[in-house]
């Protein structure tokens, strides 16, 4: 199963018991755009709350570092979501916040039928998906089970020593702007960590907002990759939740899944770390 579905592929599934729609929408007013409208029978998850344990100090883990296996599971649950689940995930974001995150951490608790809708909840609202304002109930199950995550992830420590090694290759996915050290909207500093190299997740989609062709993207990404073992490649972000959008579009491409620094330049640079500037 490829990790993007199109709308059209998605209303040919329609209606599907078996299938589990979660809307990912996020920021300030997330939740009051889903009470409002959103695609009928999806449930919403709420990416501080609970796809990231947010703690006071982003210097510890970042700012959205992932919740505890046991957390992410009970979530499931509560979603209705079993081993034997389809389940597809949208945001409004073209997949970059939180659609990919989502798709990551069920990936990452072992769960392979998971897909994130290419073009968001735009494309669906286009194609004629059925919305609804109604309070949606989940066909609630136990919690999921897996006890770990079972995708690489890799600690501030180890990025600092794996982005000296040429066997590795650390992609930051912010925009060039924030990688150049030009503008910093949300952390406390600007910069990069040295020695990552800039592909911004916006590159993985063309101008209306979806991916890329799989094949164009094997080819963007064959280049950079240049051979290398897939877990040695890196990628981050701001704070580990875009990073999943260029892990998916990999995937998508047929390489697999890469390394996810979580912590992100939020961790970073908050933790007197080497700061990289210009391109």
């Amino acid at each position: 199963m490829l990790p993007l579905i199109s709308a059209q592929e998605l209303g040919s599934l329609l209606p599907n018991n078996n299938l589990v729609l979660i809307d990912a929408r996020s920021g300030p007013n997330a939740r009051a755009k889903y009470e409002q409208e959103h695609l009928a029978g999806a449930l919403h998850v709420d990416l501080d709350k609970d796809l990231a344990d947010v703690k006071p100090n982003p210097a510890q883990g970042g700012r959205h570092p992932l919740p505890e296996p046991e957390k992410f599971a009970e979530l499931l649950g509560r979603l209705g979501i079993a081993p034997g689940s389809h389940v597809v995930v949208y945001d409004d974001m073209n997949g970059a916040n939180a659609a990919s995150r989502f798709w990551w951490m069920l990936r990452a608790a072992g769960h392979a039928p998971v897909q994130v809708l290419d073009g968001g909840y735009q494309a669906a609202v286009a194609a004629a998906i059925p919305v609804s304002s109604a309070a949606e109930q989940a066909k609630q199950t136990g919690p999921y089970p897996f006890k770990a995550w079972e995708l690489p992830t890799i600690s501030m420590e180890e990025v600092a020593e794996v982005v000296k090694d040429p066997d590795y290759l650390v992609v930051d996915v912010r925009d060039a702007a924030r990688y150049r050290g030009e503008t910093e909207p949300i952390d406390l500093v600007a910069g990069h960590i040295p020695g990552a190299v800039n592909i911004p997740f916006q590159q993985n989609l063309t101008a209306d907002g979806t991916f890329l062709s799989p094949e164009a993207l094997r080819e963007k990404y064959e280049k950079v990759i240049s051979g290398r073992n897939l877990e040695h490649v890196v990628v981050h972000c701001g704070s580990g939740v875009t990073a999943c959008h260029t892990a998916l579009a990999m995937d998508q491409a047929g390489l697999g899944i890469p390394t996810l620094y979580v912590g992100s330049w939020s961790e970073w640079s908050r933790n007197d770390r080497p700061i990289g500037t210009g391109a």
